[in-house]
């Protein structure tokens, strides 16, 4: 699958019916068919497959090959499957069309074909959709990791709820839960800071050949800062769910430490009262008070005042 778009003043308009693609100026291929990938090898294009864009090292992500400029950043988006996660996108730049090749949803490229027009530089050349592309990309991820400290406000705050015990139990085990979906999020928004930082690098590179590289180089640097500036600030939200997690962690400790404390309050209440039922349960022949008739009341008595004294000890020692 594949949208096209040209442009018509400083709008983005997408293509529509059978006009030939060799017109469009931004080609974005979704999981493309092995007819698109033929259809783009004969307009000189070399579409790269997953498993390629999947590969790790620099040389297979940021490349020039026969005029064209290949870079590939991870960026979060939802998959076909409906699942959120992260996967490759490449951006395959000349200086007739920008082609992105992409097998997940990453919301930039839903949003910004209504929104290019208001990009810094616009759209009216390749170079400029892409820059306004990264824009859009940019701008998502500080939205998401503005979403993930709203996330860690909430979650810390609901960590120092005071409830009954089995709500509290309910609410930390979600506080984890919360914590470690929003800890994943923010893992894949470093990765694609990190990736688009190593794009802005080598475009930064190839852009002296261009005709507009003297238009383009402060929005690449201001682009270069946004960047860098939300990566410090995924640090912080990183450093904040270690502490939300030795917090959450704390907190159960703590509920699993009053739970210990009141067993071992009954178990040191009712050990006088089964101490003295033992004694009165052996089977000696001399026993003074089995010949009495107050002496099962008197066992009683000693049971009532063994466990009253350790109850008054205990609260004495604050430790009730």
């Amino acid at each position: 699958m594949h949208y096209a778009y040209v442009t018509d003043g400083n709008r983005l308009v997408r293509m529509e019916g059978d006009r030939d693609l060799r017109d469009a100026e931004w080609i974005d291929l979704v999981q493309p068919s092995d007819r698109e990938m033929a259809l783009l090898r004969e307009m000189g294009v070399a579409v790269p497959t997953l498993a390629e864009m999947e590969e790790i090292e620099l040389s297979n992500r940021l490349y020039r090959e026969n005029g064209l400029d290949y870079m590939t950043a991870v960026l979060p988006g939802e998959r076909s499957s409906g699942e959120n996660g992260a996967l490759p996108v490449t951006f395959i730049l000349s200086d007739r069309r920008l082609v992105t090749v992409r097998h997940h949803s990453p919301r930039p490229f839903l949003t910004f074909p209504t929104r290019a027009e208001r990009s810094t530089l616009g759209c009216g050349t390749p170079d400029r959709l892409f820059s306004g592309l990264l824009e859009e990309i940019i701008a998502r991820l500080a939205d998401i990791l503005e979403g993930s400290g709203r996330v860690l406000d909430a979650t810390t705050a609901s960590v120092f709820e005071r409830r009954n015990t089995s709500a509290a139990s309910d609410r930390l085990q979600a506080a984890l839960r919360d914590v470690g979906r929003e800890a994943e999020t923010m893992a894949r928004v470093r990765l694609g800071l990190l990736t688009i930082e190593r794009i802005l690098a080598f475009y930064t590179a190839v852009i002296e050949d261009r005709p507009e590289a003297k238009r383009m180089r402060p929005a690449i640097r201001a682009q270069m800062r946004d960047v860098q500036a939300l990566e410090v600030h995924a640090d912080f939200l990183g450093n904040r769910v270690s502490l939300a997690v030795d917090t959450t962690l704390g907190m159960i400790n703590l509920q699993q430490n009053n739970t210990v404390r009141i067993l071992s309050v009954i178990a040191a209440l009712f050990l006088p009262p089964t101490l003295i039922a033992s004694i009165y349960g052996m089977n000696f022949a001399h026993m003074p008070e089995l010949d009495k008739p107050w002496g099962y009341a008197w066992a009683l008595l000693l049971m009532a005042l063994t466990t009253g004294g350790t109850y008054l000890f205990l609260r004495w020692k604050n430790w009730l």
